[in-house]
């Protein structure tokens, strides 16, 4: 059965009038328990991140600066990026949902998880939080399997609309963790190019397909199912996990790409069938981007569908 992790405590990221609101998560919940795929799901509560498992990935400058924001009161650490009194609680819990999915899925020795968590995290870098993102869930839950769980190799496969800058950042040098992004491009946040593949001993450990404005949904799952199929497989890691932003939906209104929820369902079980040659199905995957409340909602309830169907 497919982990499902949620909590209340998402909804305290309060950033006012923007466009990653609360809402997301409302709303997506609620369609969920509509189309009936809530209650088919394992449900667990997320625990906390400790702050010494950020460090896993992140400074301790980082860490105490959004605490400290969020302690003051609340402000913005850059134009994009909003900090409310709960912002670092919550971010705490989206990390550590992560974490407790990984430790699910490694307790039965297989299976799914579906993170709904926010904030978001593939834009946070070692020392910076952007775009959105205050700490980088899926780097901190890559880094924790390896040294919870002793995985000696994780692939992180990020299908949202934009770069994850930050996910590349913490892992370009290091051979034993694959990031593998999809994303539209000359785009934000401007990186991603084809010809950043990593350096030192994780030369070719970073790949990245930026795709033009234009693409139709069809050649861009056909794409991804060849970079699967030729570059992550071979990889043969111990655990996949989904940077799964929704906003390469066609009617997303910051990324206007190309895709259709019927196609995240598509995209998912590509994934899983991966993941069952490599892994033994072993797919956690965390909520990055969605901000048509109605296409994410859609695009979560089939990528649900799909890890419910492979898990």
């Amino acid at each position: 059965m497919t982990i499902v992790i949620y909590d209340d405590i998402y909804l305290e990221h309060d950033t006012g009038n923007h466009v990653e609101v609360a809402d997301r998560l409302v709303r997506t919940v609620e369609y969920l328990k509509e189309k009936g795929a809530w209650d088919e799901g394992k449900m667990a509560e997320p625990r906390a991140a400790t702050e010494e498992e950020l460090r896993l990935v992140h400074a301790q400058s980082l860490i105490d600066r959004v605490r400290n924001v969020a302690e003051s009161g609340g402000g913005y650490l850059d134009p994009d990026t909003v900090v409310s009194p709960r912002s670092y609680e919550a971010a705490l819990y989206a990390a550590g949902g992560v974490l407790t999915a990984i430790d699910r899925i490694m307790q039965g020795n297989g299976g799914n998880a579906v993170c709904l968590v926010r904030p978001p995290g593939h834009h946070a870098t070692p020392s910076h939080a952007m775009g959105f993102c205050l700490f980088n869930n899926a780097a901190i839950g890559a880094r924790y399997a390896q040294k919870r769980h002793g995985l000696e190799k994780v692939a992180i496969v990020d299908w949202d609309v934009h770069h994850g800058n930050g996910t590349q950042d913490v892992f370009y040098d290091d051979p034993d963790v694959l990031y593998f992004s999809m994303h539209r491009w000359p785009f934000y946040p401007g990186t991603g190019s084809n010809t950043e593949t990593g350096s030192g001993a994780g030369k070719g450990y970073t790949i990245n397909i930026p795709l033009m404005f234009g693409l139709t949904n069809s050649e861009y799952v056909k794409m991804f199912s060849q970079v699967l199929r030729e570059r992550v497989e071979p990889f043969n890691p111990d655990l996949i996990i989904i940077s799964a932003g929704f906003d390469a939906h066609a009617d997303d209104p910051l990324g206007n790409f190309c895709l259709l929820e019927d196609d995240y369902g598509r995209l998912t079980e590509e994934v899983c069938r991966a993941a069952e040659g490599c892994c033994n199905g072993r797919v956690v995957s965390t909520l990055e981007g969605g901000y048509n409340l109605q296409a994410l909602s859609a695009s979560v309830y089939e990528h649900l569908r799909a890890m419910q169907a492979n898990s």
